[in-house]
């Protein structure tokens, strides 16, 4: 299994070094906070790849959609890493503690990025870690892609699989025409560049859950109907996921993407504004959704 190659030990240095500005995460009340796992590691090329999944279709939110594993906050002592954790256990299967993963398996916590906004009014801080599998000290090494990932219970959601990290920054237009469509919108108040990302996946790469229960049934049924025929299927990552892996990307590699996007990192400022007109209130009611109005009033704030 070769180890990092240069150009991906160089991003993995420019996320460790990485320092986020101020944030308004720890500003905002327990029942907004939330977290997801930005996992990388390295392909048999040395290449960097993350781990996505594709949510259950009876999830209260973003149901049937790409994401990246993460959740809400248990409390206010958890750290967004800690958060990003344990509902990557909880999701995934993968362990919270580097003494239960198999050797020489170890998570290492590079680095935060600025908190992105969600629709339904969660402050999301996404948390980026290398999954190491070389151990320098005692020189094992280990294929994530043989001895780890498949191994994963995709317990909360329909599937688990991977992307190749670098192409979040590609447009492929000549190798792989299909893999990204962009367009402009109107969020927060401004243009918002929404990503679409066509990951192609073999079935025998996608992890499915072990022991299929009903809120996971529909989704699964309607992934394998779309993987039938097909010798690489395409999942679409889109939205605050795809935005996120762009942003994280740029940060990584040091390099803008090929087309075009928002220049800023998350949502802080809108986070900010909305705080201060107390639109993100401790309690939260389910179907809380941000409108049009409320981004205009939160617009107008300084």
């Amino acid at each position: 299994m070769p180890r990092l190659n240069p150009v991906s030990q160089a991003a993995i240095d420019r996320l460790r070094q990485y320092t986020p500005p101020a944030t308004n995460y720890d500003l905002a009340p327990l029942s907004r906070r939330a977290a997801v796992l930005v996992l990388l590691y390295a392909d048999r090329e040395g290449a960097l790849r993350v781990v996505l999944t594709m949510r259950a279709k009876t999830l209260s939110s973003y149901a049937g959609q790409a994401a990246l594993p993460g959740g809400r906050a248990d409390s206010l002592a958890e750290s967004p890493f800690q958060t990003a954790r344990r509902e990557a256990y909880e999701e995934i299967g993968l362990p919270q503690e580097d003494s239960s993963l198999p050797r020489p398996f170890r998570v290492e916590h590079l680095c935060e990025l600025p908190a992105n906004l969600a629709r339904t009014e969660l402050v999301v801080r996404p948390c980026v870690a290398l999954l190491h599998s070389y151990d320098e000290a005692t020189a094992e090494n280990a294929d994530p892609e043989v001895s780890l990932i498949p191994r994963l219970d995709a317990k909360e959601v329909a599937a688990v699989f991977t992307a190749p990290f670098q192409d979040f920054l590609r447009v492929k237009g000549d190798t792989d025409p299909q893999w990204y469509r962009g367009s402009w919108t109107e969020w927060h108040e401004s243009r918002w560049r929404m990503h679409q990302f066509f990951v192609p996946v073999r079935s025998e790469d996608v992890v499915k859950p072990k022991g299929e229960n009903e809120e996971q049934q529909h989704l699964l049924s309607q992934l394998e109907k779309q993987e039938e025929g097909s010798a690489a299927a395409r999942y679409r990552v889109w939205g605050m996921t795809a935005r996120m892996m762009v942003d994280v990307a740029r940060v990584a590699y040091a390099q803008e993407p090929e087309f075009e996007h928002n220049s800023h990192f998350g949502d802080e400022a809108m986070i900010s504004r909305l705080l201060k007109m107390g639109r993100l209130s401790a309690v939260r009611k389910r179907g809380d959704q941000l409108t049009k109005e409320d981004m205009k009033l939160a617009a107008k704030l300084s």
